[in-house]
């Protein structure tokens, strides 16, 4: 279903790009990937994030169950997801020398998940704050 889903939007689009589908865990993943596909992405996956929730509603919207699709596009999360696990090891880093927590900028769903499965890999314990769209990580100290 998200499959046809993105097909038809690519074909109305008139943009080029394949689709590759793949499951991790329990939770579908698709990647759209080809030529220059940077609309499809916009600033800092601003558009990616919208796509990936219309995908999940088109899909709601047939089968009545919510959808835990990970959307990516060009691997932009896939680079995301190195850049934010470096932030957290940082972080991390400055949180056991100094003893005080961390607070970092603010995220994304996706982005904040990648940092609380970081810092939970690294034994520390963290939580969000704020509201969106600020909300953000707390790395606390032990």
């Amino acid at each position: 279903m998200a499959a046809d889903f993105l097909e038809e939007l690519l074909d109305i689009a008139d943009v080029d790009g394949d689709l590759d589908m793949d499951v991790e865990g329990n939770r579908a993943s698709v990647s759209i990937v080809g030529g220059d596909l940077s609309m499809l992405v916009g600033r800092d996956g601003e558009v990616l994030e919208a796509l990936q929730e219309l995908t999940r509603l088109a899909v709601y919207r047939e089968t009545g169950e919510r959808s835990r699709l990970m959307l990516d596009v060009a691997g932009f999360r896939a680079q995301r997801r190195t850049e934010l696990q470096q932030i957290a090891a940082d972080a991390i880093a400055t949180v056991r020398a100094s003893g005080e927590p961390a607070r970092l900028v603010a995220m994304s769903p996706f982005e904040r998940k990648v940092v609380h499965d970081a810092v939970a890999a690294a034994g520390l314990t963290s939580e969000s704050e704020g509201q969106e769209p600020e909300r953000r990580v707390v790395i606390l100290a032990d």
